[in-house]
């Protein structure tokens, strides 16, 4: 029996921890519960807004969808991230009241880097206010005598514009154009 309950409150943490597929909320912010579900089978984020009588919405195919995928409530709406073993992505989506629409408001990236952690950190862009903030490491080769050091570049700052996108325009392609843009500012501000 305590075998069977130790189980059930992990897989239980294992949800809350790792997100879910599906989260019930109201985004619209009418007074009724909305729906915001990940279809891992369709490759797909699907919202639900009482306010458009509960007419599926969907994003576009999200090609690279990993079994670590999924959705997270954020205090104005949700978060949808895919997570790989060594880098992963979060993308953050709230209700625009003047569109009607499901909006993409931010965007996140870590990397762990390879072995020596070269190119490891994380960065993030608020796409109402264009900020971009990164925080990255390199691998100094010839740094501790030869050895090698890790090594922090000094936190990027900047500016970095995107269309404005909404759930039904969402891909992985949106996060892959962020991620060549983060790493070319990545391979400018590094110094070698």
């Amino acid at each position: 029996m305590a075998k069977a309950l130790l189980t059930f409150v992990l897989f239980l943490s294992h949800l809350l921890v790792f997100g879910q597929e599906k989260l019930v909320k109201d985004l619209d912010h009418d007074g009724k519960m909305d729906t915001v579900s990940l279809s891992k089978k369709e490759s797909t984020i699907f919202c639900q807004l009482s306010s458009q009588k509960f007419a599926k919405i969907h994003s576009l195919p999200i090609e690279n969808l990993n079994d670590n995928a999924g959705i997270s409530p954020t205090k104005n709406g949700f978060e949808f991230f895919n997570d790989w073993m060594r880098a992963g992505f979060k993308t953050q989506f709230r209700y625009n009241k003047d569109a009607k629409k499901i909006q993409l408001i931010g965007m996140g990236r870590y990397s762990y880097g390879g072995a020596t952690h070269d190119g490891s950190g994380e960065s993030s862009v608020n796409l109402l206010t264009y900020d971009y903030i990164g925080d990255w490491n390199y691998f100094n080769t010839s740094a501790n005598k030869g050895e090698g050091k890790l090594v922090k570049i000094p936190t990027i700052r900047t500016k970095l514009k995107f269309k404005t996108t909404y759930l039904e325009t969402f891909s992985d392609a949106t996060y892959i154009d962020y991620e060549d843009r983060c790493t070319k500012l990545y391979e400018k501000h590094r110094p070698f």
